[in-house]
């Protein structure tokens, strides 16, 4: 600004146009952090929803938020064979992306302050970037939470493979085999009795589940 101009009363202040933060979290073993990504997706593509956004976002969603451009949405954009997921919030989004097939990351991009009703003025900076980190940090609890009740690929295997546990050895578990889905579902059943339950009274349930008599495997 020239001097005619300062002397005139005019001054500038630093704004804030758009804001991003990050958090990226490296996997030691990437073939585990990519099977992992791919089940976020899978799991969590309601998270667009009014009802699901507010679990991200520290705002209230009411008939008179204003929505985002196109609609509350949770796409999934894939570049080659590099899938991305995007959550939007009024003109603010959330992506996250395996990057270099080693890592998560999750970006939050604050483009207008207003949408949590903060003004863009550079002092303001310290309050946004604690509110960006606390969505990444919120998107990696929720999808935690959708995750832990998932199998990894390391149990599964152990699963399927026989143990040995103080001398005594303990068959494998073959999973997905239709007898042993119908026995796990039908002891599930019992769960609630303190006093547990005999081969009487599974043996009814799972054959009800089987569709035929429950024998021996020849």
């Amino acid at each position: 600004m020239t001097a005619a101009d300062r002397a005139a009363g005019y001054d500038h202040r630093v704004a804030i146009c758009q804001l991003e933060m990050s958090l990226t979290q490296v996997f030691d073993r990437p073939v585990q952090g990519r099977h992992f990504f791919e089940a976020v997706i899978r799991e969590n593509l309601d998270l667009g929803r009014p009802d699901r956004v507010g679990l991200l976002f520290p705002r209230r969603i009411t008939r008179r938020t204003p929505p985002p451009r196109y609609g509350y949405r949770t796409r999934v954009i894939t570049d080659g064979v590099e899938p991305s997921l995007h959550i939007e919030y009024k003109h603010s989004h959330v992506k996250q992306y395996f990057k270099e097939q080693h890592a998560l990351r999750t970006e939050t991009t604050i483009n207008n302050p207003k949408d949590f009703e903060i003004n863009k003025g550079l002092e303001n900076l310290p309050h946004l970037r604690n509110l960006g980190q606390q969505v990444n940090r919120k998107l990696l609890e929720v999808e935690r939470v959708s995750h832990h009740c998932v199998l990894t690929q390391d149990a599964l295997d152990r699963l399927q493979r026989p143990t040995v546990e103080a001398g005594q050895r303990a068959s494998a578990l073959r999973f997905g085999d239709p007898r042993v889905m119908a026995l796990l579902q039908a002891i599930a059943g019992f769960t609630h009795l303190p006093r547990g339950f005999r081969n009487r009274d599974l043996r009814p349930h799972v054959e009800a589940l089987l569709g035929q008599p429950y024998t021996l495997p020849k």
